[in-house]
């Protein structure tokens, strides 16, 4: 019974979330916030598929060691979150967002990736304004979005699409989500999947 009442708990915070815009950003975070305006919804052809092998990739993390995927093999889920770009609304609330569901995370040996086409020195800056996050935040500036390229989640225009793999400890890809760049996803399906990952 209590489960089922912290999960309840955590889906309402979600809700929350989800319907409050610019929820926890401070007022210096807000001031630096570009706004590129309406963009094509999703502007890539994926290039993967729910049950393959996900792609091995090694990047820069802002914490200055470089992440790979294949070093979480036999250990632990893993969760790509790709978003478009630093210093933009929906980027500066997503990421913060996980914190509601790092429990989840722990509760399905999973980790998250963060993901984006931005240098490492602009993506210190920003996540230092937009408030800590406790998972690794990985550049993917040089090949330019070489890795969301070979998911099939790079944009015409160079950046990434607001995208979600999550792999399981074999390295198969076993859920993917790309959604509408324009709207904040809810990081309640990511909980949910993780979920259902579990009782696998």
């Amino acid at each position: 019974m209590k489960r089922y009442k912290k999960i309840s708990v955590v889906l309402l915070v979600l809700a929350v979330y989800v319907c409050t815009p610019g929820l926890g950003l401070s007022e210096v975070a807000k001031e630096n916030i570009y706004d590129p305006g309406k963009r094509k919804p999703i502007d890539s052809v994926l290039k993967v598929e729910v049950g393959e092998i996900a792609p091995d990739f090694v990047l820069q993390s802002v914490s200055g060691e470089k992440i790979a995927l294949h070093q979480f093999h036999g250990k632990k889920n893993v969760v790509i979150s790709f978003v478009p770009a630093a210093w933009t609304p929906i980027c500066s609330e997503q990421w913060p967002g996980y914190n509601i569901v790092k429990d989840v995370f722990s509760e399905t040996d999973a980790v998250l990736l963060g993901i984006t086409v931005d240098n490492i020195p602009t993506l210190h800056a920003w996540t230092n304004q937009i408030g800590k996050v406790w998972f690794h935040v990985l550049s993917d500036f040089w090949p330019h979005g070489a890795v969301a390229k070979t998911y099939g989640v790079l944009r015409s225009d160079g950046v990434t699409e607001r995208a979600l793999f999550i792999v399981d400890k074999e390295g198969f890809l076993r859920f993917i989500s790309v959604t509408d760049i324009n709207k904040k996803p809810d990081p309640a399906v990511c909980a949910l999947e993780l979920r259902k990952l579990k009782k696998k």
